[in-house]
């Protein structure tokens, strides 16, 4: 069954799908109907229920029995996969991150401003309902809503950077921040979350593990085992290894058991001979008051093989960071090597509803 609502809407539809014993694919109302039908044809749910209620069957595919979500992720090429959850991998995630968050069910109650078409806002649903604790569902983010949530009694929320920085984060006694690379000095009710939608939400918080988690490194990969992992794709296929890893295509390493995420894959830089993750010189570059937002990518070079790139929003348009000023910054903490060689301006980023970058389109 695919919903494509919102908010509390959508948190009782999905209610009383799952107590039919159906599975649901949430779906985003306001897409265009080309990319609406594209999804609906590559994940084949049998039926659509619309933002007013309104039912249209389909000639779908049914889900197997204990089947509970199908959630699209496109990943980094665009095609949609449909990662497929069951009841127990939710609940498997829910009681770990609950029992990491020291939820109190007499006390806590959740609010959800994620979009519901993303695990991480869909997480909070799940906790709720596992748990039986309140929770408030907003159609969208507003820091105004948010923070009267707070006031009225929300104690729980998961949030984006860029919407973390537009709130009060004292009103909340805890708050999960993910969805990009969290920024530094987070306020101490905050949590840096690693996860992704098949480990059903997070699985480190603080580069730490969560109770029921196994993590390795295998050749520069992050690998994950867990209850809470995905049960297969929409299309059957399982991408787990045969004693239950899954290998999360981000690369990493283990410092003193605490876990450092370095990027994914696809997005590392090879240049003259030497491997340079993005994510540190972003992090780097994002301390000069003259960018305001930047990502870092590899484009191609005959002499280096790529070039360490800075694509850049400037604060002030008019008067864009130097390229020196930038590798003199990125110097003072990196080898010289990650200092970039090159700089785009853009007027923005391209971002997904949850504010990744969307490397693919840069």
């Amino acid at each position: 069954m695919a919903i494509a609502q919102t908010g509390q809407r959508f948190v009782e539809t999905l209610s009383q799908a799952w107590e039919r014993g159906d599975a649901v694919l949430p779906l985003d109302p306001h897409l265009p109907t080309a990319a609406r039908d594209s999804l609906l044809s590559a994940l084949s749910p049998t039926l659509l229920i619309d933002a007013d209620g309104t039912e249209h069957w389909l000639n779908g595919r049914k889900v197997d029995a204990g089947d509970a979500l199908v959630i699209a992720t496109s990943g980094s090429t665009g095609v949609p996969k449909g990662v497929v959850h069951t009841h127990a991998s939710l609940e498997a995630s829910a009681r770990s991150t609950s029992t990491a968050l020291g939820v109190d069910v007499s006390s806590d109650r959740w609010l959800c401003c994620l979009p519901l078409t993303h695990i991480a806002g869909l997480a909070i649903v799940v906790r709720s309902r596992a748990f039986d604790i309140p929770l408030v569902a907003l159609d969208r983010f507003d820091a105004a809503s948010v923070e009267v949530a707070a006031r009225e009694g929300a104690t729980l929320t998961s949030l984006v950077p860029t919407a973390l920085a537009r709130i009060n984060p004292q009103l909340f006694r805890r708050i999960i921040v993910g969805g990009q690379a969290a920024p530094q000095n987070l306020p101490d009710n905050c949590r840096a979350s690693y996860g992704m939608t098949e480990t059903g939400s997070a699985v480190v918080f603080d580069g730490e593990l969560l109770p029921g988690v196994e993590l390795r490194i295998a050749d520069g990969e992050i690998q994950v085992r867990g209850d809470m992992l995905l049960r297969c794709y929409r299309d059957g296929t399982d991408p787990r290894t045969s004693d239950g890893w899954f290998p999360t295509n981000d690369g990493g390493e283990l410092a003193d058991g605490r876990l450092i995420v370095h990027g994914r894959s696809g997005d590392l830089i090879i240049s003259g001979g030497e491997n340079i993750w993005p994510a540190p010189i972003e992090e780097s570059l994002s301390g000069l008051v003259s960018i305001a937002e930047v990502a870092v990518v590899g484009r191609p070079d005959d002499e280096w093989g790529q070039l360490v790139t800075a694509i850049i929003v400037a604060t002030d348009a008019s008067q864009p960071p130097s390229l020196d000023e930038l590798r003199d910054h990125v110097k003072q903490t990196l080898p010289a090597y990650c200092a970039p060689r090159r700089i785009e301006l853009l007027d923005a980023l391209p971002r997904t509803p949850l504010g990744k970058i969307e490397r693919r389109l840069l």
